[in-house]
């Protein structure tokens, strides 16, 4: 199992556990409502269920999956991101992943075309492969610039690029922390 598919079955084990409802419960929960649109149902279920982003955006895309009749290409988007001459970086995307899948229950992956998107109820980071090396942008408002954190504009407020796990150290793993508890 990949670790995307791991990650994902285990906050639909963690949703089951929490809520006392199986997935399928929620399946046909979600259908009787009525709602279609994936922003009504993550709202209908932070609000009238107190479920939390994650875990309602999750439902909402799995309800989705159900209505639609397939899984989306999520895992082939991640692969294609780490084939051919980025193939050597997916061990080091993979720790990356699994660091943060460990700063809390609600990290989302949301693979985009060349990267993937870390968010909670809001992004705080991206990572994807960037010139033979693993780029990781994080947003850090105010933070300032170090000689390994650059500045960036668009979507993040720095990035900084690793090449191999040593790259994936304490200082990395406080920004992913800091950026991860902005974003709550």
């Amino acid at each position: 199992m990949s670790s995307i598919d791991q990650q994902i079955a285990n906050q639909i084990a963690n949703i089951e556990r929490s809520t006392g409802r199986t997935l399928a419960q929620w399946m046909a929960l979600i259908s009787s409502s009525g709602l279609e649109k994936h922003g009504q149902v993550v709202a209908w279920l932070k609000s009238e269920h107190g479920i939390t982003h994650g875990n309602a955006n999750l439902l909402a895309v799995k309800a989705r999956e159900a209505a639609v009749g397939g899984a989306p290409a999520d895992e082939e988007l991640v692969d294609s991101h780490y084939a051919g001459r980025n193939a050597d970086l997916r061990p080091l995307y993979d720790r990356v992943i699994s660091t943060v899948n460990g700063l809390g229950p609600d990290v989302e992956l949301a693979p985009k075309k060349t990267y993937v998107s870390l968010r909670r109820k809001k992004q705080f980071a991206t990572v994807g492969p960037a010139a033979g090396q693993l780029e990781v942008c994080l947003n850090l408002p105010g933070k300032p610039a170090t000689d390994r954190l650059k500045p960036t504009t668009g979507m993040a407020t720095h990035k900084l690029r690793i090449s191999d796990a040593a790259g994936l150290d304490d200082e990395l793993r406080d920004w992913l922390r800091e950026a991860y508890d902005r974003a709550g």
